[in-house]
């Protein structure tokens, strides 16, 4: 019985012996998991039950155990590898069917698609944008996953609608020397700012204001120009006597539309904001001058945020938000079953998956340009190696002993 008992000792020692090779072969396998041999003892069972002096018939492996325990994040600077610190599996569709992973070594497939490297896509909560009170609201869809595609093409240009003029007109100047006002003549006019504005099509165009003392104590005329087309003007911007503008009303002035000229854009309806005008005895002072258009814009890089927010940033400015990257976790991880390429598909001893977001209370926070290494300990494993070595070496010496004993049976005569 002991050439029995010791064959299975040999098995479990071979056991334990592959399992901690598997998990040295791994050590630098990003989003490794290591594993362990776990084994019971083994009893003759009976009708009868057990007698008080029954001997084990020897050890069977009762579990090959993952220990997801965190690995260590290192910095690598690239934006689409993504790190967990924390619960949560990246959530993958694999030719339609879902696995899951730690690793988040992704890369961007021809087209546009963030996969990982066998080719499986990042699954992401798609975004919805919504205008509410003026302001572009971005919300996430929990309950939908979806691919996460780069945006291939420009981002879209939008007319300038709104502008916004802040300085200093001094109250020292005095009115020009020659009329009436002419843009080419420096001398029918006091002070000038401009900007670029846009058209619907993206087109930049120069907008300038000229500002001209009035005879009229605390009156300037400002004229507007765009492309070196007057727009509007003369228009009278009055100032009180601690030098606060009071007209136009409410500080802002409607310019009439302006249609760029060899072009079939939209014309162009500017209001400008003038509230932040004054008249001191300072000296001028350009303190602002802002538009709210922008033209077409490339795409210039990718963002992600602890919560898993992706964003894409483009040359003119500009932000989308692609969605959010979604996290699964399990009650048990441990029955989550591994399918290689750093993948593990559910299980009925996992139980079912739990989608959410990073950052809330069953996830942890995701790390952009950083990857999560291996959670194997070499030191650990090489000594487990030497124990399996011993067990081995031992029940081999069980076999050799039960040998030598049966030889000297036979050999009675």
């Amino acid at each position: 019985m002991a050439f029995e008992i010791a064959l299975t000792g040999l098995a479990a020692a071979m056991a334990d012996l592959n399992t901690t090779a598997n998990n040295i072969a791994n050590a630098s396998t990003v989003g490794f998991k290591f594993s362990r041999a776990e084994f019971a003892d083994m009893f003759p069972v009976s009708s009868y039950g057990l007698a008080n002096n029954a001997i084990g018939t020897g050890v069977k492996i009762a579990s090959v155990a993952q220990q997801f325990a965190q690995g260590n994040i290192n910095s690598t600077g690239n934006n689409l590898d993504l790190a967990i610190s924390g619960n949560g599996f990246f959530t993958l569709s694999a030719n339609g069917s879902t696995v899951y992973s730690r690793a988040g070594d992704f890369g961007v497939d021809k087209s546009g698609y963030v996969v990982d490297p066998s080719g499986a896509r990042l699954q992401v909560f798609p975004a919805t944008t919504s205008l509410s009170g003026g302001v572009n609201t971005t919300t996430f869809n929990t309950g939908k996953l979806s691919d996460l595609q780069l945006a291939t093409t420009e981002s879209q240009p939008s007319a300038s609608t709104q502008v916004s003029v802040g300085a200093n007109l001094p109250a020292s100047d005095v009115a020009p020397t020659v009329t009436p006002f002419d843009p080419t003549n420096v001398n029918s006019y006091n002070r000038t700012n401009s900007l670029t504005t846009y058209d619907s099509l993206g087109v930049a165009h120069t907008t300038t204001f000229y500002y001209a003392k009035s005879a009229t104590p605390g009156q300037w005329d400002m004229y507007s120009y765009t492309d070196g087309t007057q727009v509007s003007g003369p228009d009278s911007l009055q100032f009180d006597s601690s030098g606060k503008l009071t007209t136009p009303a409410g500080g802002t002035l409607t310019l009439p539309p302006y249609t760029p000229t060899g072009s079939n854009a939209a014309p162009m309806a500017i209001t400008v904001d003038l509230s932040g005008m004054t008249q001191y005895s300072s000296s001028y002072a350009l303190n602002s001058i802002t538009q709210d258009g922008y033209t077409t814009g490339n795409l210039s890089g990718i963002s992600v945020d602890p919560n898993g927010v992706i964003t894409a940033n483009y040359t003119n400015g500009q932000s989308t938000s692609l969605g959010q990257v979604a996290l699964t976790n399990f009650s048990n991880p441990q029955g989550l079953q591994q399918v290689g390429g750093n993948d593990w598909v559910e299980t009925a001893q996992s139980g079912q998956p739990l989608h959410g977001s990073a950052g809330t209370s069953a996830f942890g926070s995701i790390q952009s340009g950083a990857l999560e290494q291996s959670n194997v300990d070499l030191t650990a494993q090489l000594v487990n190696m030497i124990n399996a070595q011993r067990n081995y070496q031992a029940n081999a010496q069980v076999i050799q002993t039960s040998d030598a004993i049966t030889q000297t049976i036979i050999q009675l005569r």
